[in-house]
């Protein structure tokens, strides 16, 4: 039985995602429907230009344009797929005359081979992710909204900081707080919520404000997480979420802490010595099939010390022992001791978070001692 004749010009055209054929000259051969209909162009104004003409003249197009180009140029170069990530690009509304809409995009280009095995094509693949880009902004505001204004706690001085992850689209459920105890005493805790998006930001502002009323209890950090749990198994969502809490006694010169399945908090002492707060560890929120009491210890301190609560984001890379990412972290402690609370909290970022490698969102407090 022959096989069915195969109209790939059709298929080409129909292709739901936006695709345009370029040589390695840098013309543009062929362009389906959707990519046609993305730029707001007809078929003639595209097929047969040279890309480096093709975008109208505004400010946004020159940056994009020496992206594009530039990746048209690797793939054509070395064979390979090349990804021009999100890029911002303002776009002539075809129907209001003067009016501009902002877009998002990104940009693949792929090699196609000719018999000779020279790459004869460029295949060039447009994506608008505006809605996307929209949808994570909102997300982020919202999850921001509910995090806690900075502000100073007591008479001492604190740092708060959070990072997103560095993926365009990642939104998680870590927090921070900072709660006023009686007495010269804060509370301090942070905590991470399974999962990513609107869900998850949702639970954690949820398990953020019932925490901080929690922490008001009189009985200390261990009775404040059981309450938090067993407001957790009310939430769908919420099972599984981890956080460290730590009640600072500046009267008594203490740290009374309690975990719930989180990364230790650590204590840098005025020498430059690191220990890790980790002998109070419990579950996670909800992971038990029984709720019970948790536990609860207490570490001296003396002034000059640095108490600082974390989220995995910071510590955590795929493949890695956990361990290593502690070890990292007490390392870049040490070698900025003597810092002030904000100074560190960047420096401590700037160590195990260069820019752009974030895979997950953190949250980190640094509270002077």
């Amino acid at each position: 039985m022959a096989e069915p004749a195969v109209d790939y010009a059709a298929v080409f055209q129909a292709l739901p995602g936006a695709v345009a054929l370029v040589t390695p000259q840098l013309i543009v051969a062929d362009a389906n429907a959707e990519f046609l209909r993305l730029r707001g162009l007809p078929r003639e104004r595209v097929v047969n230009s040279f890309i480096p003409e093709d975008l109208p003249d505004n400010d946004s197009a020159e940056p994009l344009l020496l992206k594009v180009l530039a990746s048209l140029r690797r793939s054509a170069d070395t064979g390979e797929r090349t990804v021009v990530a999100v890029q911002h690009f303002e776009m002539k509304d075809p129907d209001q005359p003067g009016v501009w809409h902002e877009r998002y995009y990104t940009v693949t280009n792929v090699p196609v081979f000719g018999a000779d095995g020279r790459v004869a094509l460029l295949l060039q693949r447009l994506e608008d992710v505006t809605e996307l880009i929209r949808a994570r902004e909102v997300a982020l505001t919202l999850q921001e909204a509910m995090l806690p204004t900075p502000r100073p706690v007591c008479r001492h001085p604190t740092a708060v900081r959070y990072r997103p992850a560095a993926e365009a689209l990642n939104v998680a459920g870590d927090w921070y707080d900072l709660v006023d105890l009686p007495g010269d005493r804060v509370a301090v805790a942070v905590g991470d919520v399974v999962g990513h998006g609107l869900a998850a930001a949702c639970v954690m502002g949820q398990l953020r404000s019932a925490l901080t009323a929690a922490s008001l209890v009189p009985e200390g950090p261990a009775r404040a997480l059981e309450v938090l749990g067993l407001y957790a198994r009310t939430i769908d969502g919420a099972e599984n979420t981890t956080v460290a809490t730590a009640f600072v006694d500046w009267e008594n010169d203490t740290i009374t802490y309690s975990s719930a399945g989180h990364p230790p908090p650590a204590l840098l002492r005025s020498d430059g010595r690191v220990g890790f707060l980790d002998q109070a560890t419990d579950p996670p929120l909800a992971a038990r099939p029984q709720h019970g009491p948790r536990t609860q210890a207490v570490a001296p301190f003396r002034e000059g010390s640095v108490l600082v609560l974390y989220t995995d984001g910071l510590i955590e890379r795929r493949g890695e022992d956990i361990d290593t990412g502690l070890t990292r972290l007490a390392d870049s402690l040490t070698r900025h001791r003597g810092e002030d609370p904000q100074a560190l909290a960047d420096a401590v970022l700037g160590d195990l978070l260069p820019p752009g490698d974030a895979t997950d969102d953190t949250a980190l407090v640094v509270v002077g001692l």
